[in-house]
């Protein structure tokens, strides 16, 4: 690629080089007129054009220019001056992109662990405000009900042999999903034992408090922070509060209005 393919532009300070090409696919902008020399307030000095505006709203402005696509960071709070800056520079499908601000916003994802331990047995319910999160957990978490096998000796000086039926957890909505474990008393006065196992660990765990460390150390490694826990007076049972904070997606500029500006372009060369 020869220099004269490229252009450096130094704005507020900080350099930026890149095609005269991703500077000028908005023929109507005012950057294409700065780079045409067409606006006289824009001046090639020592082989850079100065603008003096904020240059790091900039780096998101020429991202925009190389992917036609606003991807800002989770944590970025100024829309509005990079809106001003969209107008400065007369981009208006990235203003139009802009204007989309609430879709713009990280979203929390929020995820509630209710736990209850009576006895021998442990009962849990997973709520969701995101169901492809119940969704994962689900795959993810088998409970084992105790069988007796179908080849059993039939002296009653051996205990029957036992084997694991796998069950999945059960889901009452899709926001939320009930599992168990422990051990319990059957018709028959007979202790049967549930066992969960959450991949990818392939444990069958019965104690409920070692179920729920599981439980908890799987959302902290799909990225969700523990907010908060409370115990309840009247059952004793426990609530684990997490929140993962989603990326928004990246917003791709409208395939219409994008053909209509190459029309634009197109009709200016002839």
């Amino acid at each position: 690629m020869s220099s004269q393919e490229l252009v450096t532009l130094n704005v507020g300070g900080k350099i930026f080089t890149t095609k005269f090409s991703t500077i000028k696919q908005f023929p109507a902008s005012r950057l294409t007129r700065m780079i045409d020399g067409r606006d006289q307030e824009f001046k090639m000095i020592g082989g850079q054009i100065f603008v003096d505006r904020d240059g790091v709203l900039f780096s998101f402005i020429l991202d925009f220019l190389r992917t036609h696509q606003l991807l800002l960071p989770t944590d970025f709070s100024d829309h509005l001056r990079l809106q001003r800056e969209a107008l400065f520079y007369e981009l208006d499908p990235l203003v139009d992109l802009l204007n989309q601000e609430h879709l713009l916003q990280p979203r929390p994802a929020l995820v509630e662990v209710h736990f209850l331990s009576q006895n021998t047995q442990a009962f849990f319910r997973v709520f969701g405000s995101c169901s492809k999160t119940i969704e994962m957990l689900t795959g993810r978490i088998t409970m084992f009900v105790e069988q007796p096998s179908a080849l059993t000796w039939s002296s009653n000086s051996f205990p029957p042999q036992m084997t694991l039926l796998p069950l999945p957890p059960q889901r009452p909505s899709y926001h939320d999903l009930v599992f168990q474990c422990g051990s319990d008393s059957t018709t028959d006065n007979q202790t049967g034992v549930r066992y969960v196992s959450i991949k990818p660990d392939n444990r069958k765990l019965a104690n409920g408090t070692n179920v729920l460390g599981l439980l908890i150390d799987t959302l902290l490694m799909e990225g969700f922070h523990l907010v908060s826990t409370k115990t309840s007076s009247e059952d004793k049972s426990e609530c684990y509060s997490f929140e993962r904070i989603k990326r928004p997606e990246a917003l791709t500029m409208n395939k219409t209005l994008k053909s209509e500006t190459t029309i634009k372009s197109e009709q200016k060369k002839k």
